[in-house]
């Protein structure tokens, strides 16, 4: 049974609770101006957290009458929400969790806005500049924890997963969580929600106090992927690349579970990092697992990464298939890697200082029709070139399936033509037509998946 809309008045969470007029103020223009749209589809799809579709313009569209406001009281601050969901309600007053992932939502979109984009001290146009924003929005965020050793472990994977490799998830968080170690994600369903609701069980058998949920996102995948209920911090920042970034200065490690586009630009990305030589001697644990029908699907992905970034990139990752325990062994045994050469190097344990991101990976890239057709991928091309070009075209293939401005782009235009070249197209697009015949780029159960991509050769 649907709940129906809610028209309230609440109190924001967090920091929030004290700003001055002038930030009230600031608060009020973003509600009213430029970013108005912005927040209200961020804050529609925390309102809806627990919705398991992908069909962000599907969501716009049944709450095309909600809207958020920004007003100054004596108090403080309050929003009035008109017509919102009601699931996030019981009883007439909003769930808690709802309300600080919505001041979470607020918050870093107004922060990015007024503080960071176009700061004198902040240089956006290079590679110092952005990775200093990127720790400015985590700070703001209180994502940064000094004096805790490492323990947070990535997990990627995708949103639209069957059954089996649902419940792998699950037992991965739980091991994971067994060790104390924990958990950040990208967003919605699938291999987001699956890791954080094992360690959630394993965290109360340990008696685990503080147990961290971390989902960092943007406002282009938040509007097709509401958060998972059990999410407990929330940072959005501005654009895919400085949430990619994110992941791999505030993460310890990552394990990757079985994906699709979304899934494979993450991959691309991170070993495109970790393939520059600055990097070589980190340690970064990284492993792609899943349970025993996943083999075949890294087998695929391995295929790939072999062809074009070569075994180089391969010495970075171990595959491990249906073991969910000696995934944690690995992770845990990571940290303490992690925690010596961050101690030996003087770096924090908090924010991966030393790791260095080219700025063909914080740049970001605007998938139209254009720029997809103008990438260049050949294999004469720098490894880590490659692999950057690589997370472009993979990031334009989720931009087509299910951000609203790809989704629109393809309406207006027909699908985006990948350019590459033979050996590469052939294995693309046994890569691709594997992920659509899993049903990995679109969650089932709405409208057959029409490819958003044509590879040309």
């Amino acid at each position: 049974m649907v709940a129906d809309p809610v028209t309230t008045r609440i109190y924001p969470a967090g920091m929030l609770y004290t700003l001055s007029r002038h930030e009230v103020e600031r608060l009020q223009d973003a509600s009213r101006g430029d970013l108005a749209g912005l927040v209200r589809r961020c804050a529609l799809a925390v309102l809806n957290s627990g919705n398991e579709s992908d069909d962000a313009e599907a969501l716009i569209e049944q709450f095309k009458d909600f809207s958020i406001e920004v007003q100054q009281v004596n108090r403080g601050l309050r929003l009035e929400l008109i017509y919102a969901p009601g699931s996030a309600f019981v009883d007439g007053h909003i769930i808690e969790g709802i309300r600080e992932l919505l001041s979470a939502v607020i918050r870093d979109l107004v922060y990015f806005d007024s503080e960071i984009s176009g700061h004198p001290h902040l240089d956006l146009a290079s590679s110092a500049g952005i990775t200093n924003a990127v720790f400015e929005v985590l700070r703001n965020a209180s994502m940064l924890v000094p004096e805790v050793e490492p323990n947070l472990v990535v997990c990627w994977g995708g949103h639209s997963i069957g059954r089996s490799e649902y419940e792998y998830t699950k037992d991965c968080g739980y091991e994971l969580g067994l060790r104390y170690l924990n958990v950040i994600t990208g967003c919605g369903p699938g291999a987001m929600k699956g890791p954080m609701k094992g360690a959630t069980i394993a965290h109360a058998k340990q008696r685990a106090k503080f147990g961290r949920y971390i989902v960092i996102t943007e406002p282009g995948i938040i509007a097709a992927e509401s958060p998972n209920p059990i999410v407990k911090e929330l940072v959005i920042m501005p654009d895919i690349e400085k949430r990619l970034e994110a992941f791999v200065r505030l993460g310890h490690g990552i394990v990757v579970f079985p994906g699709g586009a979304g899934t494979a630009e993450e991959i691309l990305y991170l070993l495109g990092v970790l393939l520059n030589p600055k990097n070589a001697d980190i340690p970064f644990p990284l492993v792609f697992t899943g349970p025993p029908g996943a083999a075949t699907y890294f087998e695929q992905i391995d295929q790939f990464i072999r062809l074009t970034l070569g075994e180089k990139a391969c010495s970075r990752y171990q595959v491990v298939v249906d073991d969910a325990a000696q995934v944690a062994r690995i992770m845990y045994e990571g940290m303490d890697q992690v925690r010596k050469y961050r101690i030996r190097s003087n770096d924090a344990f908090y924010f991966n200082w030393l790791l260095n991101v080219e700025q063909s990976f914080q740049i970001p890239f605007r998938p139209n029709h254009e720029n997809m057709r103008s990438l260049e991928l050949h294999r004469d091309l720098p490894l880590h070139d490659l692999a950057a070009n690589l997370r472009r075209m993979f990031s334009g293939i989720v931009a087509g399936n299910v951000k609203p401005e790809g989704l629109q782009a393809i309406r207006e235009h027909g699908p985006f033509e990948i350019r590459c070249e033979p050996e590469i197209a052939q294995s693309l697009d046994a890569l691709l037509t594997a992920f659509v015949s899993q049903n990995r780029m679109k969650l089932p159960g709405g409208s057959a998946y029409e490819p958003c991509y044509r590879l040309v050769t």
